[in-house]
């Protein structure tokens, strides 16, 4: 089991230098092969690679390190720089080209024998030789662009592996795995851009390593006795990434913010010589998608105003959106949000009404089959009156027949696959040799690539090979988002991987009944799991560890502590927020290659704010706050009392949220953080809303749950539940719920005071302006 494929993979590797070239030699983890790469050093500003198409023996490539050494004894011979672990990848900014090494890396996991690596240390060193240099490669802007992209710490939530396609879901790779694809593609790879050049130079991708950015974490359980192994994937998307306040909503072509693809993986460690049984259920995460921001010009209040843009019409890119995901994961797509539908805010209940309008327009003109069903569960609402444990038990009964709708994946994996492999990763077609090489410009759907590669071996190809007896699949996802898409959504995302946890033991033959109650053990298990998960994906978007109070409370921690424990991470947030955040999207956007530093442009630190952070979209001229939104009257929701009184169709009749008028000026497909292209949404026949309710039925609702607001009235596809704050972050309402916590706000103060300043302290307790003037 431990044994990992090594097949036309190159895992160690040695960088060496002469006065005129770098020579990269790589082998095979059981050194049965070398392979050499030379790059000429005497090019200024110019990428050129060669590879040795000579497969070597060990003692035939020590003889060419000698002779390599020897011929160059007058230049300096031959130099060792650095052994290393692969090639993240080449950048340029201004002049010279930079080579980003792995030269450190730690096992944190294996997936059917395939051991997955994080990065311990990376170096990016010059190409050029310094003698070829110009005065550009030491300029001002030069060195700003360097030390801007060595901010995005590669030692810090990237993993990778040499021979499993861990961008990929289990299912995909087991049962829809197909020859000549190009994983590179993939919108979950974030070097595709720094690879691009040695890859297409090359026509294979043996030197380089594809990363995926997320969380990965590997536990050893038991139940009953016998040991299990879960494994929690977390993967983040390129194709819309950025930080809080400065990615929000959807682009025009259906990519969302803060798009996560969740993996819950549940495996038995097989005896030798038997099969591996095995299992797998993946769930989703991304922001409204909508084409809305929030506007953080000077950052002069606590919560920045919500604004949304006039070219929501049709809601093109909300169906894109949708599209993309039922291509993704197959049919039925089950929309949770957990955005506010009550309480004193109206900025975010709007913003959930107008969610549900969109949704209820899209429903209206799909054909029946496309099985898109929309759920509104106000988790703050219902965490005000309701115990933690009551309220996640209604989430877990409404995920319960979510799964019945999904499925799981589970199948029983042979020991000859996970020994030998089963993954090219060379990804020279089998069929005519070719190589699909990628193109950032190309409009193709990154998404569903594998569907357009020619003549490659279809997704019977490992089961017939292999044997892979797949006896469930999950057809379909859940798609939970609240407003951040951060602390809300990843309690949900814990109980409903909770519910499939017990699903997955019993396909596995651990337990009798598919069912794991919040008091299990293994409960609190995976909750440390998803915890850590929340904090990591929170740190990563949003610049603080994600707020835990429900697990606080389920844990039985007192009140008032975990309360100050909240307060400190949201002072951390959002003085990220609004100083850090702005350098992390602009490295983010080199590191993804969505800005492309020139000579005789405009650098990056000269563009304006929006084509900087904002997609292209400039400040917007008008936008709502909270107070706004109250004077002009509430158009959009009837009243907190009428929520649950009609039906949520006569809701949405009441009226349109008023639209800001939003100056756009068209960027490049790489500045807007996007590569691909979307085919249209053509719906086939238009269903009615009745037809789509006597399928949902099965669906329960805040309406089912609670006969205190039940109505009798039929929601259709639409349903409305209800629950907590994604960001946790509004401290009058935050006071309100914990008495206890009102008197700690002085102490707090004094506490942060001598780290952050009056000022800051007064706009984040206070609602204070943060800048005083004009």
């Amino acid at each position: 089991m431990g044994s990992e494929s090594s097949e036309s993979c190159l895992q160690s590797f040695r960088l060496y230098e002469t006065f005129s070239n770098y020579y990269i030699i790589g082998r095979d983890k059981k050194k049965t092969f070398w392979k050499v790469l030379k790059i000429d050093r005497l090019e200024s500003s110019e990428l050129k690679i060669y590879e040795d198409s000579t497969t070597y023996r060990e003692d035939e490539c020590a003889d060419l390190l000698k002779r390599l050494d020897e011929g160059n004894k007058k230049t300096g011979g031959l130099k060792l720089v650095t052994a290393c672990y692969g090639i993240v990848g080449f950048v340029k900014f201004l002049e010279p080209y930079y080579m980003l090494l792995i030269t450190k890396r730690r096992k944190i996991g294996e997936i059917c024998g395939h051991a997955i690596y994080a990065i311990t240390k990376s170096e990016m060193i010059p190409i050029s030789n310094p003698t070829v240099r110009t005065s550009m490669s030491y300029s001002k802007n030069e060195n700003r662009y360097q030390k801007l992209l060595c901010t995005v710490d590669l030692t810090k939530d990237f993993f990778f592996s040499y021979s499993y396609h861990v961008m990929r879901s289990l299912q995909k790779n087991l049962c829809e795995y197909k020859t000549g694809q190009c994983i590179y593609n993939k919108k979950c790879v974030w070097n595709a851009f720094l690879t691009s050049e040695i890859r297409n130079t090359l026509k294979n991708t043996l030197w380089t390593v594809a990363l995926v950015h997320g969380f990965f974490k590997q536990v050893k359980l038991s139940i009953s006795g016998r040991e299990f192994t879960l494994t929690l994937i977390a993967r983040r998307s390129r194709l819309y990434a950025g930080t809080r306040y400065l990615k929000r909503g959807v682009n025009k072509r259906g990519r969302v913010a803060n798009d996560v693809e969740t993996e819950q993986i549940v495996s038995e460690d097989a005896a030798e010589g038997r099969t591996m049984r095995i299992s797998s259920v993946v769930q989703y995460r991304g922001s409204v998608p909508l084409i809305w921001s929030q506007n953080i010009s000077g950052f002069r209040k606590f919560k920045p105003e919500f604004s949304l843009a006039p070219e929501q019409h049709n809601y093109e890119a909300t169906k894109l959106h949708f599209e993309n995901l039922a291509k993704r994961y197959g049919k039925p797509i089950i929309i949770l949000s957990l955005l506010k539908t009550r309480g004193k805010k109206r900025a975010e209940k709007n913003l959930s009404a107008a969610y549900a309008k969109a949704i209820t327009s899209i429903i209206e003109n799909l054909p029946e089959k496309n099985h898109l069903r929309f759920c509104r569960w106000d988790l703050n609402t219902h965490m005000y009156h309701r115990r933690a444990i009551q309220e996640l038990k209604q989430l877990g009964e409404f995920f319960a027949d979510t799964l019945d709708l999904t499925g799981i994946f589970y199948c029983h994996v042979p020991q000859k696959l996970y020994l030998e492999g089963f993954l090219n990763l060379s990804y020279l077609d089998e069929n005519n040799g070719q190589f699909y090489l990628e193109n950032l410009n190309a409009h193709e759907d990154a998404d569903n690539l594998e569907t357009k590669v020619g003549d490659g071996v279809g997704s019977g190809d490992v089961y017939r090979k292999y044997g892979v007896k797949s006896t469930m699949s999950q057809k379909g996802v859940l798609r939970t988002n609240c407003l951040d898409c951060l602390d809300r959504t990843n309690i949900a995302q814990y109980m409903y991987g909770l519910v499939a946890l017990g699903r997955q033991l019993h396909a596995l033959g651990f337990i009798e009944s598919p069912n794991v109650d919040l008091k299990n053990p293994l409960a609190e298990d995976l909750m440390k799991v998803y915890e850590a998960m929340g904090d990591t994906l929170a740190l990563q978007y949003g610049g603080s560890p994600a707020h835990n109070k429900i697990f606080a409370e389920i844990r039985g921690q007192w009140r008032p502590a975990a309360g100050y424990q909240d307060l400190m991470k949201t002072v951390q947030r959002f003085y990220s927020n609004a100083f850090s955040d702005f350098v992390r999207q602009d490295a983010i956007n080199v590191f993804l290659g969505y800005f492309r530093p020139q000579l005789g442009k405009l650098s990056l630190w000269e563009l304006d704010s929006g084509q900087r952070f904002n997609g292209g979209r400039s400040s917007t001229k008008r936008s709502f706050s909270d107070s706004d939104i109250h004077s002009r009257g509430d158009s959009t929701m009837t009243s907190t009392d009428l929520i649950h009184n009609q039906p949520l169709s006569k809701e949405l009749q009441g009226g349109s949220m008023s639209v800001p008028d939003i100056p756009t000026q068209p960027l490049s497909d790489e500045a807007q953080g996007d590569d691909t292209s979307i085919l249209e949404c053509t719906p086939e026949v238009s269903t009615s809303i009745r037809q789509l309710m006597q399928v949902d039925q099965s669906l329960r609702s805040d309406d089912n749950h609670n006969d205190e607001h039940r109505d009798v009235s039929n929601h259709s596809s639409l349903f409305d539940m209800d629950w907590h704050s994604s960001s946790g972050n509004s401290f009058v309402e935050a006071n309100d719920r914990c008495p206890e916590c009102k008197d700690t706000i002085d102490q707090m103060k004094g506490k942060f005071l001598g780290e952050y300043g009056m000022s800051f302290l007064n706009w984040v307790f206070h609602g204070e302006a943060l800048f005083h003037g004009s």
